[in-house]
């Protein structure tokens, strides 16, 4: 058995899923990857994987050695990658997670471009609205929007987002513009969150700071979704100013409480101190901070 060909698989198979799912993405035979799981199981004397008729659910030792195996493989790239640029290029597989929304409007247009540039590194771009691990998770950068807390990880700094309250003139014209934060209680406020329920929105007016807890007839888990909603009129939104930059010139939506603006909110790129050395880590990350919009 080729161990690091077995390994890879089992990666393979359980990111994707299903034996069969990661057979069509390698692409292999779905007998020749139930064979390199069985070799594994039999190398190792532990069973890794429950099979069950719809998905596949790791064992305590299969998930030590997912996380071993994507560590080992992850270093064998970064080897790669190094002996590569000693040739004067850049190649390997680069891993990054954003915040959804952040990701589909801003980091997902800059990446054809990066691509054309270095026609030998493949990126996976994993999308999602939570802290991840980057060593758990097998991943090389993440993007993260927010105060940062005390880390080992080196962060590069790309942004500040500028939250900004806005509605269409006509909902404006129908119910009245809000003066204060405390009159939004009195409109219908479009909330945004992970679930349904009353969240907080945060002003600031010199040095008092205030968070007002707004509720609304509509709730929504995709802030997209909820701009275009106040742009036909149902209510007041809060979105990050790049978002509705483009409705505001074009008079679709217009801002409210200004002067009550809270601080921007940081946007950093993070990544290990030990991938400092890795050539398209560093490419990458410089790329970014150069054709940051607004750079």
């Amino acid at each position: 058995m080729d161990r690091f060909e077995a390994m890879n698989v089992y990666v393979r198979v359980v990111e994707a899923g299903s034996l069969s799912a990661a057979a069509r993405a390698i692409p292999m035979s779905l007998t020749s990857v139930s064979r390199h799981i069985s070799a594994l199981e039999e190398q190792f004397g532990a069973q890794l994987l429950r099979r069950t008729t719809r998905n596949l659910a790791m064992t305590d030792e299969g998930r030590i050695l997912y996380d071993r195996a994507k560590a080992i493989l992850g270093e064998v790239d970064e080897l790669g990658s190094a002996l590569s640029a000693g040739r004067g290029e850049l190649s390997g597989r680069l891993r990054i997670s954003a915040p959804n929304l952040l990701g589909r409007h801003v980091i997902a247009p800059l990446l054809p471009r990066f691509l054309a540039l270095h026609s030998n590194v493949a990126v996976d771009l994993m999308l999602v609205d939570r802290v991840v691990n980057l060593v758990e998770e097998g991943l090389h950068l993440a993007v993260r929007v927010g105060r940062l807390s005390d880390s080992s990880l080196v962060a590069r700094k790309l942004d500040d987002i500028q939250m900004v309250v806005c509605a269409a003139p006509a909902y404006l014209a129908r119910r009245g513009t809000p003066r204060a934060p405390e009159d939004l209680r009195k409109h219908d406020c479009l909330v945004f969150s992970d679930a349904p329920g009353p969240v907080d929105w945060r002003f600031q007016s010199g040095t008092a700071r205030s968070r007002i807890s707004v509720t609304g007839r509509l709730w929504m888990n995709s802030l997209d979704a909820l701009v275009s909603a106040s742009i036909e009129g149902a209510g007041i939104v809060r979105a990050p100013e790049w978002q509705v930059a483009a409705h505001i010139e074009a008079g679709r939506l217009r801002p409210v409480l200004d002067k009550y603006a809270p601080p921007a909110t940081p946007v950093h790129v993070l990544f290990e101190r030990a991938k400092l050395s890795s050539p398209k880590i560093r490419t990458f990350v410089d790329y970014l901070v150069e054709q940051w919009p607004g750079r």
